[in-house]
């Protein structure tokens, strides 16, 4: 299956309680801090909800 590289570019503070958790799942820590995970629709799904934070590339 494919997969997404997943990059932290903007930090959470001011943002909504429910996107803090968002991306926190993703397993983001730190901004440019970056994860690997499947192209599925859930993880579309958490990464449209935060998509002013990140960065998505296709690896």
């Amino acid at each position: 299956m494919a997969q997404i590289k997943i990059t932290l570019v903007k930090g959470v503070a001011g943002s909504l309680p429910a996107q803090r958790r968002t991306v926190k799942v993703l397993g983001l820590g730190k901004i440019n801090s970056s994860v690997i995970r499947e192209d599925n629709p859930v993880n579309r799904g958490m990464v449209n909800t935060v998509q002013h934070l990140v960065k998505v590339e296709e690896v």
